[in-house]
């Protein structure tokens, strides 16, 4: 690939296609990205406004009632997260290597799996320390099938004391954890069928009303064992924006090769602490 016939905007729009593909943890869905806005630099700022819950009152005829203002609430979205790649490929070596044409092109699409790990490995991060801590069900060993099934409905039934909508609802569990939903049957005979045939984003089926998504980014639980945390929750719980901000190439000025290096912004916030539910979990 000629440094020629490099087009900035086709790059960046392909990364921040492999990125949406990629992440679980950050994926639509999971997150929102209502407040992602126009990021253009480290630092920027998303004001997120709500409203405070309205007071109901009784009436009684021939009594004033009373009046309240509207207040509104004001926290901020910051894009304090600027990670970046930077790779140099030979002219020799592109010369030599098979299809050497497309070396960057498949270096970029790593760079790209790399970003979205590290970004996904953040915002599990920000879960795990935003979650309502009367949602966090304390560190059990799992043995049995049942156990991690039975588990998906206590995160659940925690998610339904706090009003969260039943709509959208998905979770994010370890491989391990998988591994013991596929041993039970009131998993394999359903979840896993109704979701075969769309495994995107680490989709790996549907139980006890969630989207299941499996990754090895689960956070450490807080418990005094080696727990990870399982944790559930719904798209307006979590807001995450992000951006590649810039992507460029040029030829090395010492040397015969290209170069190609990226920067990417984003930022997450937990705007709905009981949004969330986790369990520390031993397997």
């Amino acid at each position: 690939m000629a440094i020629s016939a490099f087009k900035p905007e086709v790059w960046n729009a392909n990364l921040l296609v492999t990125l949406e593909k990629s992440h679980v943890y950050a994926a639509p869905g999971v997150v929102n990205r209502d407040y992602e806005g126009d990021i253009a630099n480290y630092g920027d700022t998303v004001h997120i406004v709500g409203l405070a819950e309205p007071t109901i009152g009784t009436y009684t005829p021939h009594t004033d009632i009373t009046i309240e203002d509207v207040d509104d609430t004001d926290s901020t979205l910051v894009v304090d997260q600027s990670k970046y790649f930077a790779f140099e490929v030979d002219d020799v070596e592109k010369r030599q290597a098979f299809n050497g044409g497309k070396v960057l092109t498949e270096q970029a699409r790593k760079a790209a799996y790399k970003l979205r790990d590290t970004a996904d490995a953040y915002v599990a991060g920000l879960m795990a320390a935003g979650v309502s801590a009367g949602n966090l069900i304390a560190e059990a060993t799992l043995t049995d099938p049942a156990d991690a099934y039975d588990l998906l409905v206590d995160l659940g039934t925690t998610l339904d004391e706090d009003n969260v909508p039943s709509e959208g609802r998905w979770t994010v569990v370890t491989p391990k954890f998988h591994g013991l939903l596929l041993k039970d049957p009131r998993f394999v005979s359903a979840g896993d069928a109704q979701a075969a045939m769309t495994r995107v984003n680490g989709m790996v089926g549907e139980a006890a009303g969630f989207s299941i998504r499996k990754s090895n980014n689960a956070p450490d639980g807080p418990g005094d064992g080696a727990g990870k945390l399982i944790i559930a929750g719904y798209s307006g719980a979590v807001t995450y924006a992000e951006q590649i901000n810039k992507t460029e190439a040029a030829r090395k000025e010492k040397g015969f090769a290209d170069i190609v290096k990226g920067l990417h912004l984003y930022g997450s916030k937990v705007v709905r602490p009981t949004g969330l539910a986790a369990a520390d979990v031993i397997i």
